[in-house]
């Protein structure tokens, strides 16, 4: 039995407390600052107020304010926040955390930088780590899970990334399930990579369902040609986006098409992205889902400013990327959605 944190009390955060005690382990689920009714509801029902499930019994719950006595002695660390608490993270939580007791990550994203490099979230602690002198081991966790499908406890493959096998294993053994299925990876780059770059493509191939509901009627039949087309063009965009990453393992392109796909079929990426093919510019859009900011949005933007950077250094082709050019038109210059279609062909 391993005692496990989890720090953030979001849904996915959340939803690994689900296979981490069921397997016997003790869990303590800590809110944010920004979770503290969660923490709250869940002391008072033992439920998420998002989940239709109760936690295993034996959960417990922590405010931030306790942060300390829920890390300690913690066997490891699981980082539950959205990819707007990594700086928060960072910042608050990485030099209170306890010397060699190793980080897995849930959060996904990708940070650009002014020379065009795209950095994984694992290399921005890291470098936290470097100032602190301290020693922790970092991992992550990348592939198609929804946390309300974890809940529900339909079968799951994900991989868990990091440096150090034993490591990896040691997490393994605490987390997986008959319904978590984990690979172990230790090309940190190319998990974190594929599964962060799917988010501005999933809006892409939505893009083609609000195109056709504008065309056809809101309540006209799903076609799939589009969707395939688009889809297909992402994932040709990935694969170079993973090789100008020096990705390892191109098998981990998987993890990125499944991720892909799991995002395409549900969640706030997929309604913006119907919202804006039938007409709606991003603005229009985002009010619609009550303003919102979007991690998918801010993802693909990332990722196109880093491209039009080593683009102008003559390092990639701009034109190898004319899906990802169009979505970066679309949410920085409010452009109408007219996809490139004929950009996606080829002769070879």
């Amino acid at each position: 039995m391993k005692t496990i944190t989890i720090i953030g009390s979001g849904m996915m955060g959340s939803a690994l407390a689900f296979p981490a005690r069921e397997n016997g382990n003790e869990v303590r689920l800590v809110g944010t600052h920004l979770d503290r009714e969660i923490i709250e509801k869940c002391k008072q029902t033992n439920r998420h107020p998002k989940f239709n499930r109760d936690f295993p019994e034996g959960v417990t719950y922590y405010q931030i304010e306790e942060l300390d006595q829920a890390i300690s002695g913690a066997d490891f660390i699981i980082c539950g926040v959205s990819s707007f608490g990594v700086e928060w993270f960072k910042d608050e939580i990485l030099p209170k955390l306890y010397e060699n007791i190793p980080v897995i990550s849930v959060t996904k994203g990708l940070m650009n930088t002014p020379d065009g490099t795209l950095l994984t979230y694992l290399d921005i602690w890291q470098e936290k780590l470097n100032e602190l002198g301290k020693n922790i081991p970092l991992n992550a966790i990348g592939g198609p899970c929804t946390s309300y499908e974890l809940v529900a406890h339909d079968q799951t493959e994900v991989s868990f990334c990091g440096k150090d096998m034993s490591v990896l294993k040691m997490i393994k053994s605490a987390m997986a399930t008959n319904y978590y299925h984990i690979s172990l990876s230790t090309d940190i780059v190319g998990v974190e990579s594929a599964v962060a770059l799917k988010n501005g493509y999933a809006l892409g191939i939505a893009l083609t369902i609000g195109l056709n509901q504008r065309e056809f009627g809101v309540d006209s039949e799903l076609h799939f040609n589009s969707q395939a087309a688009v889809f297909g063009q992402s994932i040709r965009e990935m694969y170079k986006l993973l090789k100008l990453q020096g990705a390892e393992d191109f098998d981990n392109l998987v993890l990125g098409a499944g991720d892909l796909y799991v995002t395409v079929y549900g969640g706030r990426t997929r309604l913006i992205g119907i919202l804006l093919g039938r007409g709606l510019d991003i603005d229009e859009a985002k009010a619609e889902l009550n303003g919102v900011t979007l991690e998918s949005l801010v993802v693909a933007e990332r990722v196109a400013k880093a491209i039009k950077v080593k683009a102008e250094k003559g390092i990639v082709n701009i034109e190898d990327f004319p899906l990802l050019m169009h979505i970066d038109e679309i949410i920085t210059q409010k452009k109408a959605v007219n996809i490139p279609w004929e950009k996606f062909t080829f002769e070879k």
